[in-house]
């Protein structure tokens, strides 16, 4: 028993570590893209994170229902477009800004349909945030990094909503491990054509097993923990700190320094995403 005392982390810390882990994941998988690409690097990650969860969780997947085959594969698909996005995006633009454009889909997601004021008032902060750092001039962000991160941030919104809906259905665990069989499936032709894998060495193979435990494994454990010790809406709020978190991996690992305009862009969206979780209606979509 006091193994199991010692294996338990306290919710503030389990979400914090979380998104440091996630973060610290982007940052390995921007540097694998010299090497590999984008397309490649999301296969490896995603292809890895399949084997590891299905491993940890070991679903039984003679059980699964028609309806749940057909709400899993959709809500596999999606994560492997959201990820193989993402990365596209922030191969073209700092990764603070990535994860920050990236936000706007689940900021509009938590407002949606609101006839709050305040609410409103979030979005006009994000929108001021996105203005800061849009690429008005040729000397500003590229265009197609911009945009790309912004259809990831759509895709991360429906992933919200599809992820609420298996949830009535399916076991987390369950739904997530089998998810990224399909997600798998839609990923890794991209990274086979993109001829990213002939580049790989037993050291990127490391690094690509080291991205898949940060990037899913490790936080999604860490994340299941912390929802069952805290409310949804405090959890929300506090991953309203990943552009930050972002930022600073940034600089860390890939020595990204930003301008004040974006620091201050990143700091609009941080603040927007926290407000809307805070004044959103605790209906679910």
């Amino acid at each position: 028993m006091k193994n199991n005392k010692l294996l338990q982390i306290p919710p503030l810390p389990a979400v914090l570590l979380a998104i440091i882990s996630v973060q610290a994941g982007a940052a390995i998988a921007k540097g694998l893209f010299p090497a590999i690409g984008p397309a490649s690097t999301a296969s490896l990650r995603i292809g890895l994170s399949a084997v590891i969860l299905l491993i940890a969780n070991r679903p039984d997947l003679r059980k699964l229902t028609k309806i749940q085959w057909k709400a899993v594969a959709l809500y596999g698909l999606v994560l492997g477009a959201m990820n193989l996005i993402f990365y596209m995006a922030i191969k073209r633009i700092p990764l603070a800004l990535g994860v920050t454009l990236e936000f706007i889909g689940p900021l509009l997601l938590a407002v949606i349909n609101s006839k709050k004021m305040m609410d409103y008032l979030w979005v006009l902060l994000a929108a001021a945030g996105i203005a800061l750092i849009a690429p008005w001039s040729e000397k500003g962000l590229d265009l197609i990094g911009v945009i790309l991160a912004l259809v990831a941030g759509g895709l991360w919104a429906t992933y919200i909503v599809l992820g609420g809906r298996i949830s009535k259905i399916m076991k987390g665990g369950d739904a997530v491990s089998v998810g990224m069989i399909f997600a798998t499936l839609l990923v890794v032709p991209f990274g086979i054509a993109s001829g990213g894998f002939g580049n790989l060495t037993p050291g990127l193979l490391l690094m690509g097993a080291a991205l898949a435990l940060l990037s899913s494994a490790i936080p999604f454990t860490l994340e299941m923990s912390a929802l069952s010790q805290m409310p949804a809406r405090t959890f929300s709020i506090l991953m309203s700190l990943e552009p930050a978190v972002a930022a600073l991996c940034g600089i860390v690992f890939l020595h990204e320094h930003l301008s004040f305009l974006e620091y201050l862009s990143v700091a609009l969206v941080i603040i927007a995403s926290a407000g809307a979780t805070i004044t959103s209606k605790k209906e679910t979509l």
